[in-house]
């Protein structure tokens, strides 16, 4: 009997998974190749997502879920995105009608990248910062800010010293929103100085409206 092989496998044919915005392929998250934001005064505007480790945009439905918490308008706030990333909040905000935002970064190509798309926006209400974002909360008056924003990398152990300081910093109308990869109950927050106002889950991330204790965020 004449012995055929078998055909060799066409690599071009075979199909590969594909990675879709912020899914998971095998066991590594792929964030989307760029985001936009979804309302304001820079709607549609396009921000960068570049491949790197522990990067994860908010998606465009939970940053609609928190406006809509927020009410949308946001004229004359003061606001500090702590880990600003790819900037999506802070920028969010300042579309929002924002007045000044803080957005901060460590690592250098994302500080960058954000002072490009501040550059490109005109935005004067946005100062960028690289460095440490909770060293800046920690510096900020007391009781000076409508919002901080915390969405810190999930695997980081920043997250009760982050909201202690934010605490601190929000006045008495003001709020936290927090993203984590688990809810926060009041019983953990309370010695913190906060509670939960409102919160929801979209996939793994759980979010998080926070106000002092004793206050009610409306």
């Amino acid at each position: 009997m004449k012995y055929t092989p078998a055909p060799t496998p066409n690599p071009a044919a075979t199909p590969k998974p594909r990675a879709k915005s912020g899914k998971v392929v095998g066991r590594k998250t792929v964030p989307p190749g760029e985001i936009r934001i979804i309302g304001g005064l820079y709607k549609r505007t396009k921000l960068p997502v570049p491949n790197k480790p522990g990067l994860r945009p908010t998606p465009d439905r939970v940053r609609e879920t928190l406006f809509n918490w927020l009410g949308q308008d946001l004229t004359g706030w003061r606001c500090i995105d702590v880990f600003a990333g790819t900037g999506a909040l802070g920028f969010e905000a300042a579309s929002r009608g924002a007045a000044d935002v803080l957005l901060c970064e460590q690592d250098p190509s994302l500080a960058l990248q954000l002072k490009t798309v501040q550059a490109k926006l005109k935005a004067d209400m946005c100062r960028i910062e690289r460095g440490d974002g909770l060293s800046a909360l920690k510096r900020v008056a007391p009781g000076s800010l409508q919002l901080v924003l915390l969405d810190p990398p999930f695997e980081s152990t920043l997250f009760e010293s982050t909201l202690k300081a934010a605490a601190q910093a929000i006045g008495p109308t003001g709020v936290v929103y927090l993203e984590a990869p688990k809810p926060w109950s009041d019983e953990e927050l309370a010695p913190l100085g906060l509670q939960v106002h409102r919160s929801g889950k979209a996939g793994a991330v759980h979010f998080h409206l926070l106000a002092g204790l004793g206050t009610l965020a409306d």
